[in-house]
């Protein structure tokens, strides 16, 4: 796959600070513009459409429209957003995590890392958000700005008793543990693509139903789907997990990478879901995308029109930062 051409995300100084623009986890066009997420912050943010390039960068934290469980500081680790009938979604990785082992590091001090599994709670999101034009607000009429979130609440906790999914939810994403990647809305549909567990070389995609609960409407409870809280498709991505998922006419684009520590392959696929729980032997594949060596890792997309599909990478090439404190996305042509 060749990019048809590339485009400029450029990001403030703050968002540099933080490293957003090299850990991007998540996009969604909204129009002119673009919503973007880092996977080390509790933002969101927003660039428009100016000149050819993405700019004009807005950020927006969390918790100014929802409590979030471990309070406004910690990482959300966003790795999915949606747009749909006014509305701007966002979740989290729902994953444990390890503690990284740097080069530097003496020996006792790696095997004990290692060894180190944290649970951070605001990781454990799934949140909702009014959108007045592209600015979210807390509410808008009687729209609410609500959170699916808390220790035996979240999406995690309610496949505790789950024969698939639960003997991986003490294992850390990176490790084929339970890692979210990906979210889509179709009509009343909420898609979720896991990149971990993958089973057996099987990727799982939830299916759900948010709703504001009635009592507390800053908070969302999930709607039974066939009496359960969620119902479950399993796709033969060939032993690769789903990174992100975007709706196109109807079906859902899967971008499929690996659940583990590795740089490749990653492919685009097309997937058309039904109306009963799938076991789909043969996703169409759509196109095989690049990846580096150590680098260049495909994180999110979004369908910019018909035709036209931008992709956003974690850990960018070199090649890819501008002086001007950018990053270039790829655009894509759909074949």
């Amino acid at each position: 796959m060749l990019a048809e051409r590339r485009v400029e995300l450029r990001f403030h100084v703050t968002s540099r600070d933080a490293r957003t623009h090299t850990n991007l986890s998540a996009v969604r066009s909204d129009g002119a513009g673009l919503w973007l997420a880092g996977d080390e912050t509790a933002t969101v943010e927003y660039l428009t459409l100016h000149e050819g390039r993405y700019d004009d960068q807005r950020t927006y934290a969390l918790a100014d429209f929802v409590d979030l469980p471990a309070g406004p500081e910690d990482e959300a680790d966003i790795e999915g957003l949606a747009r749909a009938d006014g509305w701007l979604w966002a979740i989290g990785s729902h994953s444990l995590k390890r503690k990284r082992v740097r080069r530097d590091h003496p020996v006792g001090k790696s095997l004990r890392r290692l060894g180190s599994l944290v649970r951070e709670e605001n990781r454990y999101v799934l949140l909702r958000l009014p959108l007045v034009g592209s600015q979210p607000v807390r509410a808008d009429g009687s729209r609410t700005a609500a959170i699916l979130s808390g220790r035996g609440r979240n999406l995690a906790d309610l496949m505790a008793d789950d024969p698939y999914l639960a003997p991986f939810l003490k294992i850390p994403g990176k490790d084929n543990g339970l890692d979210v990647e990906g979210i889509a809305v179709l009509g009343e549909r909420v898609f979720v693509g896991l990149r971990g567990p993958v089973l057996r070389g099987w990727a799982v995609l939830l299916e759900i139903r948010p709703e504001s609960d009635p009592r507390r409407p800053e908070r969302l409870v999930l709607a039974p789907i066939d009496g359960e809280p969620y119902r479950m498709h399993f796709l033969n991505l060939g032993g690769l997990g789903i990174r992100d998922l975007c709706p196109h006419q109807g079906d859902l684009m899967i971008l499929a990478g690996p659940t583990m520590d590795l740089d490749g392959p990653v492919r685009l696929l097309r997937w058309s879901p039904g109306a009963t729980p799938s076991v789909e032997h043969d996703p169409r594949l759509v196109m095989d995308l690049p990846h580096g060596d150590g680098d260049d890792h495909a994180e999110g997309m979004s369908m910019l029109d018909d035709e036209h599909l931008l992709v956003v990478y974690d850990s960018p090439a070199a090649w890819r930062l501008t002086p001007e404190g950018g990053v270039l996305a790829d655009v894509v042509r759909l074949t």
